[in-house]
């Protein structure tokens, strides 16, 4: 239980202001119907608590979408700076579909050679994790990847129980510091570790439900035999290309470099920029020539990007469950309807693998 705090939900306010007079505080907003965004917050009363995945996730605080990374000098010799570009900041509110999306991007990121912007600015960010008790909406597959219970990756984690207290646990002596420093916490009693543990064993058969029929660790195996699949060619008629679910994936790390000259012509700046494999440009190479031209192998490429290559160079799936790509797509490309249609087709479909009651 030293691990356990207790904020009454009454106070939930006064504690985010406190924390934000001190430094920057980013949060879900609503920002329309069933639509969210991290934006900067000052008080508790902006912050959107029972939202669906955000627009965009909080992947844009670690990797920029646009992000200077040097600049150059050309007028004596050739002079390259590094630019290093970050802010201090809590992240409040991180749902865990997107905290097993940053812990994949730290993973990546961490390989040598390692990328110091990335981690630098990871190392600037306090994450406050924040529970789900009940689905999203019908997008979700969390339950399916397992991520709808905390496996780490944050400083403090926040649950929402029903005594009019969110139980906090200090994950980290970064988050110790940040809750110890506020007057509005309290101890955690047996009482709420009871209500805790209520509240997990609902959620496993709430999480059982609204699933794809196929068994988490049958995954790669289904990926190892559905490479000539038609339902690939399928997807290919659908899809517009225009790269919206790899663009809102909390798992997506492709970038372009490009160079843009100061009018001078002497001095500029270099910087990269979010890129997708959806897009037809993506996988040219010099004389033009396309290794992924048809959008029914580029289809391909991304679900085998989140379901089967990370798996052996990672251990761990690169989907999340966040269902933002099923939610955006405008050609209503649905990943749930995908895996259960490769299941289908290779026999692999077990009607009973969602029930983990």
């Amino acid at each position: 239980m030293e691990r356990y705090v207790v904020l009454e939900k009454k106070y939930f306010n006064d504690f985010i202001s406190e924390i934000a007079k001190k430094q920057k505080v980013v949060a879900p907003v609503a920002k329309g119907y069933q639509q969210y965004a991290f934006e900067e917050v000052t008080s508790g009363d902006q912050i959107s608590l029972d939202y669906i995945p955000t627009i965009l996730p909080p992947k844009k605080y670690f990797m920029p979408q646009i992000e200077t990374i040097a600049t150059y000098d050309i007028s004596k010799g050739q002079s390259m700076k590094r630019v290093v570009e970050y802010e201090e900041m809590v992240l409040f509110g991180v749902h865990t579909c997107d905290l097993a999306g940053i812990q994949c991007l730290n993973m990546v990121f961490s390989e040598h050679p390692k990328d110091i912007n990335y981690n630098i600015r990871k190392n600037n960010i306090i994450i406050i994790g924040y529970e789900c008790n009940d689905y999203c909406d019908e997008y979700a597959s969390c339950g399916l990847m397992q991520n709808h219970l905390p496996k780490g990756g944050y400083d403090l984690f926040f649950t929402n129980l029903e005594n009019g207290k969110f139980i906090i646990h200090m994950h980290t002596l970064q988050g110790e510091k940040l809750v110890k420093k506020s007057a509005f916490i309290k101890k955690a009693d047996e009482s709420d570790i009871e209500s805790l543990n209520d509240l997990r064993e609902r959620k496993r058969k709430i999480f059982a439900k609204n699933e794809v029929p196929i068994e988490y660790e049958k995954i790669p195996e289904l990926f190892d035999k559905v490479y000539d699949s038609t339902i690939w060619d399928e997807l290919g008629k659908k899809c517009l290309a225009c790269g919206n679910c790899t663009n809102v994936c909390p798992t997506c790390y492709c970038f372009d470099i490009f160079d843009e000259p100061n009018l001078d012509l002497k001095t500029g700046y270099r910087y990269r920029k979010w890129d997708s494999c959806q897009n037809e440009d993506f996988a040219k190479v010099a004389g033009g020539e396309n290794f992924r031209p048809e959008r029914a192998a580029r289809q391909r490429h991304r679900y085998f990007r989140k379901f089967r290559y990370p798996i052996d160079r990672f251990s761990r799936f690169f989907c999340t469950g966040c269902g933002r790509c099923s939610r955006t797509c405008m050609a209503g490309i649905n990943l749930k309807e995908t895996l259960t249609q490769l299941a289908k087709e290779q026999g692999m479909e077990n009607p009973n693998a969602g029930d983990r009651s």
